[in-house]
């Protein structure tokens, strides 16, 4: 496979800006010191993130319609609440929840 020039400089730009974006924060907030307030109300942001992308993938969006539910990754993330729920271990949520697809598309479920 054959990589021009150009193809090499927009991925190592596209490398660096994500690098950047994502260590520059956290260097800048380490020198400031936030107020209480402010740490508390980002506490939550992390469980909001999860929220949104379990949300996502347990609906199905139709143009014009309301959403419908996604039967094979409903029966998939009850197991892997459980397990969130029992070990607080996000590799077992992940583990477990792999796990549980990965049966009910062997079985043909959902």
């Amino acid at each position: 496979m054959s990589l021009s020039l150009t193809e090499l400089w927009v991925i190592l730009g596209c490398g660096a800006i994500t690098v950047l974006s994502r260590v520059l924060p956290f260097a800048f907030v380490k020198s400031l010191n936030m107020p209480g307030w402010l740490i508390s109300f980002l506490s939550f942001v992390p469980i909001t993130i999860m929220t949104a992308l379990c949300c996502e993938s347990l609906f199905v969006a139709h143009a014009g319609h309301l959403a419908s539910l996604n039967i094979a990754n409903c029966l998939a993330a009850i197991p892997a609440t459980i397990a969130g729920v029992l070990t607080k271990s996000l590799l077992m949520v992940v583990v477990i929840g792999i796990m549980a697809m990965a049966i009910l598309r062997y079985f043909s479920i959902g």
